[in-house]
């Protein structure tokens, strides 16, 4: 079956997270969109990203994963009957991990769907030995080509604008992203480092506005300590106000987490820090104006050559 046929067909789309990788991964599904418009598309994601999807119309409805753990069998048992219950004739495994691989196995005794991923034996693999080392837009777009998808759009943030009115954002501000992965630290730059910047961007004509999630809440308090035109709205935006908080600044600073690909999708200038712990050639934040600002460790990163970096650029 080619992805163009026009006789209905039912589709099942799988994408789990992380948020940069579910940002990244809006152009292939506006491109599966694209290619089965005659045909019935269900989205399976997690709960955080549900929302953000619902409203990006790449899919008729949507799954919210529970992530059954290994020994969860009522989870696993319900997980099969919703996918055989589907009755899909073709998979698009977006998620490519263990974890997806083994939702292909749930279908088991058959009928079997086609599949596009790396799941052995599956009918549209994407078999490049060197996907591993290509970047994540890349690798999407040839996974797709093989199943005769050949042109994936650039993600498109259109379907998120909203008045954000309610979040009582400054007339001119730059949006700070401090988080990350609780378990990935080495990917985190100094609280006091960032605290530092937050403080002389305080008194700038470019208001700090701190975003991040409610578990970032203490860490964007302690940055905001000190300063008297910061905005801290940690915890109190959605990931569709955070899409209109960052297309509003006139730039954006943070690790690499999903805040910053937000904001580099937006085309917003966006500055983000790198250390030995990714690798931008891999997973880089993708937009007109992103500066990629490295260091083995982000120990080695001065606050200095982080406002440099901003000045040069003129975002501030």
């Amino acid at each position: 079956m080619d992805a163009r046929e026009t006789s209905s067909k039912r589709i099942l789309v799988i994408k789990l997270g992380a948020l940069g990788d579910v940002i990244q991964a809006l152009g292939p599904m506006n491109a599966i969109r694209k290619n089965h418009s005659n045909d019935h598309i269900t989205l399976m994601t997690t709960k955080a990203f549900g929302e953000l999807l619902n409203t990006a119309n790449v899919s008729d409805d949507i799954i919210i994963d529970k992530r059954p753990k290994s020994l969860d069998l009522i989870g696993w048992l319900g997980l099969r009957r919703t996918l055989r219950n589907g009755e899909f004739d073709r998979v698009y495994d977006l998620q490519t991990s263990s974890r997806s691989n083994r939702y292909a196995q749930l279908f088991w005794p058959g009928p079997y769907p086609e599949w596009s991923g790396i799941v052995s034996g599956c009918s549209h693999p994407h078999s490049n030995p060197d996907r591993d080392d290509m970047h994540t837009i890349e690798r999407q777009t040839e996974q797709l080509l093989a199943t005769g998808i050949s042109a994936v759009p650039s993600p498109d943030l259109a379907p998120f604008v909203r008045d954000v009115s309610h979040l009582k954002l400054p007339p001119s501000y730059c949006m700070i992203a401090p988080g990350g992965a609780q378990h990935r630290q080495d990917k985190r730059w100094q609280t006091l480092r960032y605290r530092e910047v937050v403080q002389r961007l305080d008194q700038s004509p470019t208001s700090p506005v701190l975003c991040g999630g409610p578990e970032e809440l203490k860490l964007c308090t302690q940055i905001a300590q000190g300063c008297q035109n910061v905005r801290n709205l940690a915890g109190q935006t959605s990931l569709v106000d955070l899409v209109n908080v960052a297309k509003g600044a006139q730039f954006a600073l943070g690790n690499d987490n999903g805040p910053m690909h937000i904001a580099a999708t937006a085309n917003t200038k966006s500055f983000v820090l790198y250390s030995h712990a990714s690798d931008p050639a891999l997973c880089a934040q993708r937009g007109q104006d992103v500066t990629i600002i490295r260091r083995e460790s982000l120990d080695d990163l001065s606050v200095d050559d982080v406002m440099a970096s901003i000045s040069k650029a003129g975002g501030s």
